[in-house]
């Protein structure tokens, strides 16, 4: 993710994903709520649930800005060169997501639905920052509406046996399924979930490295977090929202209560418009794409206002974000080896300890992860194939 004007790495993005990275590895290990017979939601459950993936696809929308030019968007046959590399590096992370859908693991894997999202992403690359955030702020409010219509469509369509679980390559057999399951009724919706990638384009066409540019992206994401939750609670608290929610068919369970607070996406959301109310993590609404956007800004606003005077100071986080898709990979292989009863914060502890610890080595190595290396190389290439005669490879 380097710098399009001095070709070097944003410490402090890269810091971010390692928060998001460490925020994802939490809420695959840790249940959302406390045991015994009073369970209550927890910290993973409160404060890292959905916020930890909307960051990393936000990220992943800067990132793409960065790579086609940042503030100074390529255009012409340069920005053709640059979506030939990104369908590239898709190709090849869909690729590792499927190996890793084969694997026994009660994680929802997240490399597929994160792969078209880049190819999703392509038409957008062009745009304006005017327009960009138009077609953001629109995805954002809208997609959701789009999803409650199409969802039951897509459910009728195919079998629900065959949905619900990671993508794999044999699933390939299947496009119909393989697709309703991306984009609308999967664990990370491709429908909605573009619109983390269009906010992030649009914070990666600011000059992030302008102090004034951190300052306002730092308030301007605070304000959609509150801004978000407080309509919400308007909504499902004051105009009697949650109850109606409570009175459909999907929510007559007896842990609905916590579920609504940790991870709606294990609740199928119908019949009932009010749904689209929430701002539960998961839940896919305006309410929740909103809130998660403010907060991913707010998180990297920070990480950037840090490194940018203390470059060494993040340095843990930063070094392991900067080659996150080996250290995911190696996470969910790691899940998919243990023996169901490992204690859970032992296993959180070393694997974050390693990944921080493996960030820095292959920082001061001057490393690229192995996966990032395979990726970036032939992104590369393809970019130098396709690029004009007499254009430079950033």
């Amino acid at each position: 993710m380097p710098s399009a004007s001095t070709g070097r790495r944003i410490a402090g993005i890269d810091a971010a994903r390692g928060i998001a990275l460490l925020g994802m590895m939490a809420t695959h290990i840790f249940a959302p709520w406390t045991a015994g017979t009073n369970p209550e939601p927890n910290f993973v459950g409160l404060v890292l649930s959905g916020r930890s993936s909307a960051l990393f696809a936000v990220l992943a929308g800067v990132g793409l800005a960065l790579l086609t030019g940042g503030s100074r968007g390529h255009q012409g046959g340069s920005l053709a060169a640059d979506r030939g590399g990104i369908a590239v590096r898709a190709l090849l992370i869909a690729t590792v997501g499927m190996m890793l859908g084969t694997l026994e693991v009660n994680v929802a894997v997240i490399l597929v639905n994160y792969a078209v999202l880049f190819l999703c992403a392509l038409p957008f690359l062009q745009l304006r920052r005017r327009v960009l955030a138009l077609w953001a702020a629109g995805w954002i409010v809208l997609s959701p509406v789009l999803a409650h219509l199409l969802r039951p469509m897509a459910e009728a369509a195919v079998d629900p046996a065959e949905l619900g679980h990671n993508p794999m390559i044999y699933d390939l057999l299947t496009p119909a399924t393989l697709l309703n399951d991306i984009f609308l009724t999967g664990y990370y919706p491709v429908v909605q979930w573009l619109g983390y990638l269009l906010a992030g384009l649009l914070i990666g066409r600011l000059e992030l490295q302008r102090t004034g540019v951190q300052l306002g992206l730092l308030a301007v994401g605070a304000v959609l977090a509150v801004a978000a939750k407080a309509g919400s609670w308007l909504v499902m608290d004051r105009l009697g929202g949650y109850a109606e929610v409570a009175a459909t068919e999907p929510a007559q369970r007896a842990d609905f209560d916590l579920v609504y607070q940790v991870n709606m996406s294990w609740i199928e959301q119908r019949g009932s418009w009010w749904w689209l109310g929430g701002a539960s993590p998961h839940s896919g609404t305006s309410f929740d794409l909103l809130h998660t956007v403010g907060t991913s800004a707010v998180v990297l606003a920070v990480c950037l206002l840090l490194t940018s005077r203390l470059p060494w100071l993040l340095l843990p986080l930063s070094g392991a974000g900067a080659m996150t898709l080996t250290l995911y990979s190696a996470h969910v292989w790691v899940i998919s080896a243990l023996p169901p009863d490992a204690p859970d914060l032992p296993v959180f502890l070393w694997q974050a300890v390693a990944a921080m610890l493996l960030g820095m080595v292959f920082h001061a190595l001057g490393w690229r992860g192995p996966f990032e290396l395979v990726t970036s190389t032939a992104s590369r290439l393809t970019r130098d194939a396709l690029r004009p005669t007499g254009s430079r490879s950033r």
